[in-house]
C-alpha cells in the first residue's frame, strides 16, 4: 500500500517502484520510526485527534510490533513496501484497522524519516564513542607495555631522533581524542527534534513540540520548520567526524604495516589478524592493517557523495536526500568495524625490542644531541649543527656511530669537545632530556598514560549530551564490550595449528569421540585437515582444537571443537570458535553451520536453530551419528557471517 496513491490514476511501473523504494537500506530505522510513532501518538492525543482508548491501542499495537521488530528485523525485509514508515504504517492497520489511519494526522514522511534519522545517529553515535574510547585504551594498554622501548623516529621515512614505543601509542591516543571531541561536538548539533515540522511550514495542530523533543530524549525542537526537514549537516558532520578518525586509523595501519615488513622487523601481528599466502608458504601478511587503510577511502568516498547530493538542493525537502542513509550506514558500520579490529592489531602486537633498539642506535639519530653539547659550550645553533654536519660526514666515512668516535677524532671539528661529550650521546640520555611536556622521555610517558586514563574515564562516565539515555547507552556498551571481549580472548588464546600439533589434535579428538562427544577423526585425516584446524594454548600449552570445513562457496561447518577437560568452562571453547567465525568473516563467507548436542552453548555466541533436514545431503552424510547419542537429540543451527 503507497501512502501517496489518491492523486494517481496509474499505478507506478515496477521498474520505477524498483528504482524509488528504499526499505532494503532505511529498514534498519524501524525501531526509531517506532518509537517516534508513539511519541506522536502521545502529541496528537494531547490536541483532541486521538481519545484515550485510541491512545492505547495504538501505543500497545506499537510496542508489540517494536518488540517484533527488535526480535527479528529482517522479517521487514520481506515486503514490498515503498520504505520503513510506509511499512510499520501498514502493520499498524493490520494491527488495528482503520485506527492505525488516524496516526498519520499532522505530520509528514519529511520530518517523519528526519526525526528517525536522528534518533539512529544518537543511538549509534553512542556505540561510536565506546568503540572511541575503547581503542584509546588498547593503545594506552601497549603504551603501559612498552614506555620503555626504544623506537626511531622518523621524519620523510628517514630516522630521525629516539623515541619510545609507549610515545608512538600515545601520539595516536590524542588522535582519538581528538575523534572524541569531533564526534560528541556533533552529537550534541544534532539533538534537535524536527518532529512536528510537517512537510515544509509546520504541523496546523497545537502541538507542544519542545515537550514532544523530551519525551523522545532530544534536548529541544528545532527553530524552523524549513530547515528541518532539509537539513542534513549531521549527516555530513558524521561522515566528516567518521573520515578524519579513519584518516587516523589508515596512518596507524600505515605506521604498523613498515614496522611490520622485512626491512623493519620492529612487529610481529597476531596470527588472528594476519593471513598468509597461497602460494608463498613463508609469507605473513598484515591484511588486517591493510584493510583498514584501504576502507578508509571508502568512508572519505561516503563524505564526499553526502556533499555532493546537498551543494544544490533547493528549500526544502527533496527525494535526492534519501541517498543520506546508505552510505551514512555503511560509514558508520565501517568505522566500527575497523576501531574494533584496530583493538585486536593492538591487543596481540608484538614487538621486537632488541630490533627496535639496533635502529634507534643507526642513522646517527643522536646528532642534535652532540649540537645541543655544542651550545652548552657556547657556539652558536647554526654554527654547531654545521660542525656535527661534517662530523656524521667522517662518521659516515669510518662505519662509525658517532658515539664510537674517539675524543681525538670528535676534537678535530671543535676544540670545546671533552671526554663528557660521550654521555650525552647515548640513547637514554637523547630520551632522558625531553622532559618538555608532551616530551618522550619516560617520566612524560608516564604523566600522558595517567592523564588519557582520567579523560578516558571521565567520557565514559558522563552525560554525553546528544547521546542516547545513560541505560540505553549502557546496554549498547555493554552489547560492544562483550563482543571485544571475545575477540580479544580469541586473540591472546589461540592460533592457527602446525603439524607439531597433530599428536596434540588426535589425543584431544580420541578423547572426546570415545565420550561419544564428537566424531572420530584418524590421524591421517587431521594431517590432511591441518590447515584448517586452530588450536587454543594457555602458558603455551595446546588444550583445545576447532576445525572448520568449508562445502561450498559461502559454506562451512565448525567441527571438532575440544577443550582438555581440566580446562573446560573457562572460555577457551568460546575462544576457539569467535577465532573461526572472525576467520571465516576475513574469508568472506556467508554461512557457518554447526551440528550438535549442545544447542545453548552455541546459541550464546549468536548460532540459531534451522531445520537439519534443509541441509544439503552431503553435509548430512559426512556428519554420521554418534553411536552414544539419540540422533534426535542433534541439532543443526546457522551463524550468518555478514
Amino acid at each position: 500500500m503507497a501512502l501517496w496513491g489518491g492523486r494517481f490514476k496509474e499505478k507506478a511501473s515496477l521498474q520505477f517502484k524498483k528504482f524509488n523504494d528504499s526499505l532494503p537500506v532505511d529498514y534498519r530505522m524501524a525501531v526509531q520510526d517506532i518509537v517516534g510513532s508513539i511519541a506522536w501518538a502521545g502529541a496528537i492525543h494531547d490536541v483532541g485527534v486521538l481519545n484515550d482508548d485510541e491512545l492505547f491501542r495504538l501505543t500497545a499495537a506499537l510496542k508489540e510490533l517494536k518488540a517484533s521488530v527488535e526480535e527479528n528485523p529482517q522479517q521487514i525485509l520481506l515486503s514490498d513496501a515503498e520504505d520503513i514508515h510506509s511499512w510499520v504504517e501498514i502493520q499498524l492497520i493490520e494491527k488495528t484497522g482503520d485506527l492505525g489511519k488516524k496516526l498519520h494526522t499532522g505530520r509528514s514522511r519529511n520530518d517523519q524519516v528526519a526525526t528517525d534519522l536522528k534518533l539512529w545517529c544518537k543511538e549509534t553515535g553512542g556505540e561510536l564513542l565506546f568503540a572511541l574510547v575503547n581503542l584509546q585504551q588498547a593503545m594506552m594498554k601497549l603504551a603501559e607495555r612498552e614506555k620503555d622501548t626504544v623506537l626511531p623516529g622518523y621524519t620523510h621515512l628517514q630516522r630521525a631522533q629516539p623515541i619510545t614505543f609507549g610515545h608512538w601509542c600515545l601520539a595516536y591516543v590524542e588522535m582519538f581524542n581528538r575523534d572524541i571531541g569531533r564526534l560528541k561536538d556533533a552529537l550534541y548539533r544534532l539533538d534537535v527534534s524536527p518532529l512536528g515540522s510537517g512537510a515544509l511550514a509546520g504541523t496546523a495542530y497545537p502541538i507542544d513540540r519542545n515537550n514532544l523533543a523530551h519525551n523522545l530524549g532530544f534536548r529541544t525542537a528545532t527553530m524552523n520548520s524549513l530547515d528541518a526537514v532539509s537539513d542534513r549537516d549531521h549527516v555530513i558532520e558524521l561522515l566528516a567526524s567518521a573520515s578524519i578518525s579513519m584518516m587516523h586509523l589508515s596512518r596507524f595501519a600505515e605506521d604498523l604495516i613498515f614496522y611490520n615488513s622485512g626491512e623493519a622487523g620492529f612487529v610481529e601481528m597476531s596470527d588472528l589478524v594476519s593471513s598468509g599466502s597461497s602460494l608463498m608458504p613463508q609469507k605473513k601478511n598484515p591484511d588486517a592493517c591493510e584493510l583498514i587503510r584501504g576502507k578508509a577511502g571508502r568512508v572519505f568516498g561516503s563524505l564526499s557523495g553526502m556533499l555532493t547530493t546537498m551543494k544544490a538542493l533547493a528549500l526544502a525537502y527533496n527525494k535526492d536526500m534519501q541517498e543520506d542513509k546508505e552510505g551514512l550506514f555503511d560509514a558508520l558500520d565501517t568505522w566500527q568495524e575497523c576501531m574494533e579490529m584496530a583493538v585486536l592489531v593492538a591487543d596481540g602486537l608484538k614487538v621486537n625490542r632488541s630490533r627496535t633498539l639496533a635502529a634507534a642506535q643507526q642513522g646517527y639519530a643522536n646528532a642534535t644531541e652532540l649540537a645541543d653539547y655544542l651550545v652548552s659550550k657556547d657556539i652558536p645553533f647554526r654554527e654547531a649543527h654545521h660542525i656535527v654536519g661534517e662530523v656524521v660526514l667522517a662518521a659516515i666515512d669510518k662505519s662509525l656511530p658517532l658515539e664510537d668516535l674517539t675524543l681525538t677524532q670528535l676534537q678535530e671539528f671543535s676544540d670545546k669537545i671533552e671526554q663528557d661529550v660521550y654521555q650525552h650521546l647515548s640513547i637514554e640520555s637523547t630520551l632522558d632530556k625531553r622532559e618538555a611536556l608532551g616530551g618522550t622521555s619516560k617520566s612524560q610517558v608516564k604523566k600522558a598514560l595517567a592523564n588519557s586514563q582520567t579523560t578516558d574515564e571521565h567520557i565514559l562516565n558522563e552525560n554525553v549530551v546528544g547521546a542516547p539515555g545513560k541505560q540505553q547507552i549502557n546496554s549498547a556498551l555493554k552489547q560492544v564490550k562483550q563482543r571485544l571481549d571475545a575477540q580479544r580472548a580469541a586473540a591472546m588464546s589461540v592460533r592457527r595449528a602446525r603439524m607439531s600439533d597433530v599428536d596434540k589434535i588426535e589425543q584431544l579428538v580420541a578423547f572426546w569421540a570415545e565420550q561419544g562427544e564428537i566424531l572420530p577423526r584418524s590421524r591421517d585425516n587431521i594431517i590432511y585437515d591441518i590447515q584448517n584446524f586452530v588450536v587454543a594454548e594457555v602458558d603455551g600449552v595446546v588444550v583445545g582444537c576447532a576445525s572448520l570445513y568449508i562445502y561450498q562457496t559461502g559454506l562451512a561447518e565448525i567441527r571438532s571443537v575440544v577443550i582438555e577437560e581440566v580446562m573446560r568452562k573457562q572460555g577457551q571453547g568460546e575462544a576457539l570458535v569467535q577465532y573461526l567465525l572472525e576467520f571465516a568473516h576475513q574469508m568472506e563467507l556467508e554461512q557457518i553451520i554447526v551440528l550438535t548436542y549442545i544447542p545453548e552453548y552455541f546459541g550464546k555466541l549468536g548460532f540459531t536453530s534451522i531445520d537439519k533436514s534443509s541441509l544439503a545431503d552431503n553435509i548430512i552424510e559426512d556428519s554420521e551419528p554418534s553411536p552414544h547419542k539419540d540422533p534426535e537429540d542433534e541439532v543443526a543451527m546457522v551463524y550468518m557471517v555478514n
